[in-house]
Order: structure tokens, then sequence, then C-alpha cells
């Protein structure tokens, strides 16, 4: 019996399976699907080997920001066992100054006043304009926020603050790889996407209109249809 591809969702900072919801729905029938929530590793080499530690041999690893930064330890480390490769709303590059200062104001404020203390920036931060307003998305992404939690906020900044700069490990890989983001991702911008793109031979760089930096969230059809055609063409 022949098996089902294997696709490993890692989840982004401060969300959980919930994330990749629509696109499972779509998926789930024709692949064989975990998703991987990041709350216990203080870095990006714990967060890879949890990833790893449950997958087959081989398999497709789909990462959405801190997902796609654990993907790139995964390249440093494993790469013979990514059979194909899928980078949403990330980036290769290492944090500069000021974000890292951002992250560090991030976790005294979690420390000083709970996780109740962030939710309320992140719409804003992450979401199209236009989408900062939906009641729904507001509150899915406050829901994942507590189920991630002070510990795992912490875990993941940690994490995140360590992480080098990946273009010279994007640049060794040679299996079909997709780059996808939203348009207006103000947090890791389409520039970054290109050039992570342009790293990688033969890779396919898909642009979601009219959305932000939780694209599988903010446009999930759009999203979910471009991941599904580009599986079915390159399995």
């Amino acid at each position: 019996m022949t098996r089902r591809p294997a696709l490993a969702f890692a989840c982004a900072h401060m969300t959980d399976e919930r994330l990749y919801a629509h696109q499972l729905a779509a998926l789930e029938s024709a692949y064989d699907c975990s998703v991987f929530v990041f709350r216990d590793h203080g870095s990006m080499a714990g967060m890879a080997h949890q990833v790893l530690s449950a997958m087959p041999e081989r398999f497709t690893w789909v990462g959405l920001s801190l997902g796609g930064y654990a993907a790139f330890e995964a390249i440093r480390c494993a790469l013979p066992r990514l059979e194909r490769l899928v980078l949403i709303d990330t980036t290769a590059v290492a944090d500069h100054a000021q974000r890292r200062e951002g992250r560090h104001k991030d976790i005294a404020t979690v420390q000083q006043g709970g996780i109740e203390a962030l939710i309320p920036e992140l719409p804003a931060r992450w979401l199209l304009p236009a989408h900062v307003g939906n009641t729904a998305l507001a509150e899915l992404m406050a829901s994942m926020a507590r189920s991630v939690g002070a510990v795992g906020q912490f875990n993941q900044q940690t994490a995140m603050l360590g992480r080098p700069d990946s273009h010279a490990d994007l640049a060794r890989v040679r299996v079909p790889t997709l780059v996808m983001c939203g348009r207006q991702d103000p947090v890791t911008p389409l520039a970054d996407h290109e050039a992570m793109a342009a790293c990688v031979p033969g890779a396919q760089l898909e642009v979601i209109e009219s959305c932000g930096h939780l694209s599988t969230i903010e446009q999930p059809d759009a999203v979910t249809a471009a991941l599904t055609r580009w599986l079915r063409a390159t399995d």
C-alpha cells in the first residue's frame, strides 16, 4: 500500500493548530498531516527536533513565520529528510536591533501582566489594517495566544532571539520549494520572500492579495487553493 505523502505544519509565534484549520480540512484526506505547536523549547534546535522526531524519514515541511524559522534549523541539521519545503510569511533575515528590542519588550510585558497584557496588541501588529476590526479573527488570535501561554511565549521569543541569518542555508536546498506571503505582510515583507525564493533553484513565489502576516487565517481560501495546486503539481 502506497503511503500518503507526509506534511508537517509548523505553527507561528503565539498560534496553535487552528492556524492551519482550513488547510488541514482540505488536505487531510490525501495527505498524512501533522501539526506542531512550539511551547516547550527555547531554541530553534529544540523546535526542529520536535518535528523531526515525530515525522517519517521523508516529509514536506510547511512553516509560517516561527514555523519557517524552525524549518531553517531543519535544513541545517537534517536537509536530506526534507521532501519539499513551504515557507509562508517568514524571513531568512536575522533579527535587527529594533526587532530584538521588541522581543525583549514583549517578554517583559508578559512577565509583568501575563499573556492577557499582550493579546490586545496582536491584531494591529500582524493583520492587514482592513482585518484588524474582524472580531472572529481577533478572538481566534486571542484564544491561540492563551493556548501557547506565558511560558510558551517566553520560549518562542528566546528561540527567535538566537536565530541566525539563513540565506546561505536556503541556498543548499534542492527540493521543490514554495514561498508564499501576504502582499501587505507588515512583519516579514514581500521583499524578504522574493529574496528567499531567489536562493532556491526553481522555487515558486505565491503572493496572497489583501493579506497581512497570518495569511492562512486572513485569506484561507486563497492560501489553501495555492498550496493544494502546488502540492498536487509536485507530488
